[in-house]
């Protein structure tokens, strides 16, 4: 079949699933805390997110991130990705990773580790208890610390996600580049995007720019520039005094979407060309209407990578959200 290429000839080859818009956190920059979930006939069966996801496969996806809201919450969701552990089997999927919040890790990082998963992302702004559960919301710090531990005795490669958040966790910075290094994962800094309920929490005031973080690591860090890359949009430096890496994800202030290679499916199968645009495609509708014939499916993925945006809008450089959309993160998959 043919492999999906978009308009600026950037070959799609990177599915992000969000497979469930549920979370046992309510972190203050994804969800209201009192959210309306969607009914569950109009999220994606299993079974249709085999379907779709072994499609994009064959069309020459090579890796899946498995999302949410908290994937692992999703009754049931093992079975999901037992059936995509045949793709890796076969050798038409390279790597089927997870980004969670790592509180259900102690029960399912073995089993995750058995179906082909070899790392995942794990989603931990602070190191403080208190304020870990006043970002969170519900969230158990000691939980999480827990699957962390639950991950790396399984054998799975941790990267801490943190999203950088002025006079939230701006003064952890360094704490948190020792404490990973020291224990080898790697950690990514993401500057906070204007999505979801922005009266809720004022995206602008927190904004950290990456390029200051960046620039206040290295009073005390030495950070080099390498050309390591995981599939993603990060670019990374290596910390010469802990041999660790650190990732910065600047969809703000620096855009990368020139090379972008991805795009996102959500739970309840709307297909996302560009994280921050509205435009995209009911893949739900199609599948349903066609339960035997992958043909409709084949070709409504196809036209929409016909329609992936250059870039993304996100701006705050006038000192106003630019570029913002509605979706809350656990709906399109963080």
């Amino acid at each position: 079949m043919p492999r999906l290429v978009d308009p600026f000839q950037r070959t799609v080859d990177y599915l992000r699933i969000s497979v469930t818009d549920r979370c046992d956190f309510r972190c203050v920059y994804c969800m209201s805390e009192h959210m309306e979930f969607l009914p569950k006939k109009e999220l994606l069966t299993l079974e249709e997110l085999n379907r779709i996801c072994s499609t994009f496969i064959g069309l020459g996806v090579k890796k899946l991130r498995i999302t949410g809201g908290e994937p692992l919450v999703r009754r049931g969701i093992m079975t999901f990705f037992r059936s995509m552990s045949r793709h890796l089997d076969s050798g038409a999927l390279k790597e089927l990773t997870l980004t969670t919040n790592g509180s259900q890790l102690r029960r399912f990082a073995t089993e995750l580790y058995d179906c082909g998963v070899r790392r995942v992302n794990l989603s931990m702004d602070t190191l403080d208890p208190q304020r870990f559960r006043d970002i969170t919301r519900w969230g158990r710090f000691d939980q999480v610390m827990d699957g962390i531990d639950a991950a790396v005795e399984a054998g799975l490669k941790v990267k801490i996600n943190a999203v950088a958040l002025k006079g939230v966790n701006d003064d952890e910075i360094h704490t948190m580049v020792e404490w990973c290094g020291a224990r080898g994962h790697d950690l990514t800094f993401i500057e906070v995007m204007p999505m979801g309920d922005l009266g809720n929490e004022d995206r602008l005031d927190q904004y950290y720019s990456l390029k200051d973080l960046r620039r206040d690591l290295e009073t005390k860090w030495t950070l080099t520039n390498t050309t390591d890359r995981t599939g993603g949009p990060a670019r990374y430096v290596r910390v010469e005094e802990t041999g660790g890496r650190v990732g910065f994800i600047t969809p703000l202030t620096h855009n990368f979407c020139e090379s972008c290679n991805r795009v996102r499916l959500t739970c309840t199968g709307q297909l996302f060309m560009c994280l921050g645009q509205e435009d995209e495609a009911d893949l739900r509708t199609v599948a349903r209407n066609n339960p035997d014939d992958d043909a409709p499916l084949i070709e409504a993925i196809h036209a929409a990578i016909a329609r992936k945006p250059k870039g993304h809008d996100f701006d705050y450089s006038r000192q106003t959200v630019s570029g913002q959309v509605t979706r809350h993160m656990s709906h399109t998959g963080g």
